[in-house]
């Protein structure tokens, strides 16, 4: 009598959750999902941002949490010259239209590569961050700044455009240029960078301390809702360059 292969019951090629089914799934390409975690993150710092926002709206002058921030500005005393005075006018040149010239210089790059989907999530987490999000916050609280600051500002201390571009700027690069496996050290090396922004934005007496934390809420909350929503043409498009062996930067979801 001839002998028959025996098939484990989990290698059934009729059965869904078996390995050959999987094997079958990763070569065609299983639908692309959106992370709920990113989405869960998103939705608590943009919280962190507003609700600060509506508070302060109530009283401009005197929100709740004034006392922290005199105390904070007191400490932001000086003297500002040497190597701070350096350090916090770099970020200020750099959170201002110096700063621009990443994203625009990206996005060139993006459109010339035909990354639709890329420059898509560049331009509407970027500029949309930045002037619904960041600006809609400014006008709608229109807090005073502290007195005398150090750089040239405009109106509306909260929240801090500068620590909110920042974050932002930080969530796009770490989508578009930083591969998943290496994600963890960009976030932590981009808090860095954010707080020293903030810092700066105190030091230099252009911002509250909670104009700052609120800035930054706002511009990380803008940029992974945006991620979220672009997650699944930022995975087809993944997909489309890694068959057509293209090469550069790739964006792979988390």
């Amino acid at each position: 009598m001839p002998n028959t292969p025996v098939i484990a019951p989990n290698d059934r090629p009729d059965r869904p959750d078996g390995p050959r089914a999987a094997a079958r799934r990763a070569g065609t390409g299983s639908p692309p999902r959106r992370d709920r975690g990113v989405l869960v993150a998103a939705l608590l710092l943009l919280a962190a941002a507003v609700v600060p926002a509506l508070v302060v709206r109530s009283d401009v002058t005197h929100p709740p949490f004034q006392g922290l921030d005199d105390r904070w500005l007191v400490w932001m005393g000086g003297p500002h010259e040497g190597p701070y005075l350096a350090a916090a006018t770099a970020l200020n040149w750099f959170g201002g239209p110096v700063g621009a010239i990443l994203p625009l210089t990206l996005l060139t790059v993006l459109l010339v590569r035909r990354r639709w989907a890329s420059a898509g999530f560049l331009l509407v987490g970027y500029l949309g961050g930045n002037m619904l999000v960041i600006q809609g916050l400014k006008h709608l609280v229109d807090r005073p700044r502290p007195a005398d600051p150090l750089v040239r500002v405009d109106h509306g201390s909260f929240p801090s455009g500068h620590a909110a571009t920042a974050a932002l700027l930080v969530v796009t690069v770490g989508v578009l240029l930083v591969p998943a496996a290496r994600r963890r050290a960009w976030w932590f090396g981009g808090a860095a960078f954010t707080l020293a922004m903030m810092w700066s934005r105190t030091w230099l007496h252009a911002h509250w301390l909670t104009d700052t934390v609120a800035g930054a809420a706002a511009g990380a909350g803008a940029g992974l809702l945006v991620w979220w929503l672009f997650q699944p043409a930022l995975a087809r498009e993944h997909v489309r360059r890694a068959r057509g062996g293209a090469n550069g930067p790739s964006e792979q979801q988390a």
